[in-house]
């Protein structure tokens, strides 16, 4: 069986792959016949797979862990029903190896700086000065990481700057909805659309590549929900805003969840919440179908996929106009 290079995207079962992919997750962990292995997610640009390394040495989990580059070979085989990748050979890559590792993390598919210069813009649009000072500071605590940061460990927009991919692609839905429901307060919407995910730098511990580790204890603890609420209170009483319109937009942030399962102790009271949470779903659902119609052929359905309670989306054949 020849050896050849692949995308992940383009891995079909029974492939023999040999190339460079970055590590996401990994785990030592101990089969049933007490044998050690490795269990890997490995990625690259256009996307992920589960991998496992059965000649397992002691000491290995120390070596290939999260973030690092790797030089593997091995078999493409499924498992059910979905691909799986069969470690043979494995090691980590060198100076010589002239890779970058750039190449290999899947980003938004616009610069970060671009999409922080419209984030600038649509504040700029926020007449109500409480709420643009609000805004502003904010985001000045956090552009650094702001650059990098993905919208979610898994799901939809887990790439690199995926937080400012998400919420820009939201302050355009958003302006565009507006401009049909003329009552809504694109201040308050403004506002709610570039809040409602920034906390998520403080309950996700990601790295300059925008691949999270884990979560961190505010996160797991408080969840990005809390932790907006009480930095836009924070932040309120250092600029000396209105009370009302703190609760406003402190309530955007507390309702877009909509469920209190999901972390949302109350629904949208307000129609600026209520578009908000609509925005918010929609660019999400909308992501993860894109993204899985990306990796299915024509005429095909994608795998399940978790986050739309498991849905198979289909890819038509053609849809070109006769």
């Amino acid at each position: 069986m020849d050896i050849v290079v692949k995308s992940i995207e383009e891995f079909e079962v029974n492939d023999k792959i040999e190339g460079y992919f970055i590590i996401k997750s990994a785990e030592c962990r101990t089969a049933s016949n007490s044998k050690k292995y490795l269990d890997f997610t490995i990625g690259d640009k256009t996307g992920e797979i589960n991998a496992k390394y059965w000649n397992y040495k002691e000491g290995d989990e120390e070596i290939y862990t999260p973030n690092t580059l790797l030089k593997v070979r091995g078999l493409v085989t499924v498992w059910q029903g979905n691909n799986q990748f069969k470690i043979d050979r494995i090691r980590t890559t060198n100076k010589h190896d002239k890779v970058d590792i750039s190449d290999f993390v899947p980003s938004a598919p616009n610069s970060a700086e671009n999409m922080y210069d419209e984030v600038l813009k649509y504040i700029l649009k926020i007449k109500n000065d409480d709420i643009r000072k609000i805004v502003e500071t904010i985001i000045e605590q956090n552009v650094e990481k702001l650059m990098h940061y993905p919208a979610a460990k898994r799901n939809h927009h887990a790439i690199r700057s995926g937080l400012l991919y998400h919420t820009t692609t939201m302050l355009k839905a958003g302006e565009k909805l507006s401009e049909i429901y003329t009552f809504i307060n694109t201040d308050l919407l403004y506002g709610g659309i570039i809040l409602h995910d920034m906390a998520k730098i403080n309950e996700m511990d990601a790295s300059e590549l925008g691949i999270v580790s884990d979560y961190t204890p505010e996160g797991q603890l408080l969840g990005h929900i809390i932790e907006g609420i009480k930095n836009i209170e924070l932040v309120a009483d250092k600029v000396g805003a209105d009370r009302e319109v703190t609760m406003l937009l402190q309530h955007m942030i507390l309702s877009h969840h909509f469920e209190a399962e999901y972390g949302s102790p109350k629904k949208p009271m307000i129609p600026e919440a209520q578009l908000l949470h609509y925005l918010d779903i929609l660019d999400a659902s909308l992501y993860d179908m894109h993204k899985a119609l990306n990796e299915t052929k024509e005429g095909e359905f994608s795998n399940s996929i978790f986050s739309l309670d498991k849905r198979r989306i289909y890819k038509p054949k053609s849809l070109d106009s006769k």
